[in-house]
């Protein structure tokens, strides 16, 4: 396997086609190579090197992509949300010590100020006239220069190439900090489940300041020499029309995105029929077996639910392509990483026993960034814990039964919030719906849930209520389901139960 990002892409035919986008001429897999020279010439010109981190808030699209992957190459990259807001920059950018920021020349964004403020470097992004999707220059916005770096040129195994926080949806957020050997092992494992060739080409529809957009929708195809093809974020709306133009062969999404295609497949068959996909694939959040279903029917693809967390650079197990069984409902077999299960003894379980997924390997980050509390937590004689509760059955596939922080304690009773999505999914009104443990006096917890019904459908609480007790036992039960237009995501579309209760006024 190769170790870093600059023996990985020189797979890509020099003529082929790397990186695409809705009405641009599209980037070489040379153009690529050489857009990264470039880029890692300008940061070395003015001083920033090898572990130094460079902070990117750009919109979705090609620029971002070339732009990531190029600083991942030879500098730290650090992408944000552009989607924050300035208390939120100001803690991020301090937190990273960002030696630069990276945005487009014509941004607003408030990031521009609060490095300002902090005195972090501004670096204009610039696509001039005619420049094919992903081509862009860098220059400072002082217009002055630098030292050059001691350090210039392509990372090394163990330089780090990324940093990402985790959610913080319990605590302060944790930088993670991902070597350039952990990007490498991360796509090539991504590469080798989805067995992508020269001519594959993806639809990226995935926010790119989020490790499965970054490593599972841009650098694993791209490292197969494929094509990628950056839309300017996700639109149910233009999905379609985008498909007509990217001619894709596959697309990885969340599940809420997911949905939301599926409810417009049924005007768009045509479309589907004219460019049919090799495969779908979601990641993030637990996929209802529903879903998979009517996506399966509607595509005449396999869709591959796979497993993946910032920690191990996104993808620790996934479901295997055909011929090999696909499990509804499972997250598919350890792709990469070692993955067992453990018990709360640090021992290793048996198959068909519940424990906490643990994992290791060369894709797993080394450990959080000066934070030794978290280490001792996340870490136990070398398996980094996830955090999830699952099983690994007879043929080692793995499913999850929840997240540890996620189950619902009600008095001494466990409940999966996943059990209860899955009951209610089944209703004949249900559209989407998310579990989760709202604050109770006497019991410390209660299941409540928020669903949003079908077009033209109709459901009262009771009935639902009704529904999941005769599938479920009576503690299982949500005591609050509320009706909403659509769930309440986090920044990169996932569902977040942790949180939720506040966030919606229960309790």
């Amino acid at each position: 396997m190769h170790q870093t990002l600059k023996e990985m892409l020189a797979a890509g035919a020099d003529a082929a086609i790397a990186i695409s986008a809705p009405g641009r001429s599209p980037l070489t897999h040379a153009a690529l190579r050489g857009q990264i020279d470039a880029t890692l010439a300008s940061l070395n010109a003015l001083g920033i090197g090898r572990n130094d981190r460079v902070a990117i808030v750009l919109a979705n699209g090609p620029e971002m992509a070339t732009c990531f992957v190029a600083c991942a190459s030879g500098v730290t990259s650090a992408p944000l949300n552009p989607a924050y807001r300035a208390d939120e920059f100001e803690f991020y950018l301090s937190d990273l010590n960002a030696k630069a920021l990276i945005v487009e020349q014509a941004s607003s964004s408030p990031a521009i100020e609060v490095a300002a403020k902090l005195g972090v470097r501004i670096i204009d992004l610039l696509v001039d006239e005619g420049m094919a999707a992903g081509a862009f220059r860098l220059v400072p916005r002082d217009g002055a220069g630098g030292t050059p770096t001691a350090n210039p040129g392509f990372a090394q195994p163990d330089d780090v190439s990324m940093v990402l926080h985790t959610s913080g949806t319990t605590s302060r957020p944790k930088i993670v900090p991902l070597s350039q050997r952990n990007l490498a092992a991360s796509a090539q494992n991504i590469r080798a489940t989805l067995r992508f060739t020269a001519q594959d080409i993806g639809l990226n529809i995935m926010p790119l300041f989020h490790i499965h957009g970054l490593i599972a929708g841009v650098l694993a195809p791209v490292s197969a020499g494929s094509q990628v093809f950056c839309t300017p974020g996700f639109n149910a709306l233009k999905f379609f029309a985008w498909m007509d133009e990217a001619k894709p062969t596959w697309y990885t999404a969340v599940p809420t995105m997911h949905q939301a295609i599926v409810g417009r497949a049924g005007k768009n068959l045509d479309v589907i029929k004219r460019h049919p996909l090799r495969f779908l694939r979601s990641s993030s959040s637990s996929m209802p077996p529903q879903v998979i279903k009517e996506l399966e029917e509607v595509f005449g693809a396999p869709l591959v639910e796979a497993y993946g967390m910032t920690e191990a650079t996104h993808q620790m197990a996934s479901n295997p392509l055909p011929p090999a069984v696909r499990k509804p409902g499972s997250v598919g077999l350890p792709a990469g990483p070692d993955v067992e299960i453990m018990g709360e003894d640090g021992s290793i379980l048996p198959s068909a026993t519940v424990g906490e997924i643990v994992i290791r390997g060369p894709n797993v980050t080394g450990g959080y960034e000066s934070n030794p509390k978290a280490n001792a937590e996340a870490f136990t004689n070398g398996w980094f814990r996830t955090g999830d509760q699952g099983v690994k059955d007879a043929d080692g596939y793995i499913s999850l039964t929840g997240r540890l922080k996620e189950i619902i304690n009600r008095g001494g009773e466990k409940v999966s919030p996943r059990e209860v999505d899955e009951i209610l999914m089944d209703h004949a009104a249900v559209a989407q719906v998310v579990c989760f443990g709202m604050p109770h006096p006497k019991l410390g917890e209660e299941v409540a849930a928020v669903v949003v019904l079908k077009e033209g459908q109709a459901a009262t609480e009771r009935e639902l209520q009704d529904f999941v007790g005769k599938r479920a036992a009576d503690y299982k039960v949500p005591k609050k389901i509320l009706f909403m237009d659509e769930i309440p995501k986090g920044a990169t579309g996932k569902l977040q139960r942790i949180g939720l209760a506040q966030k919606l006024g229960l309790g």
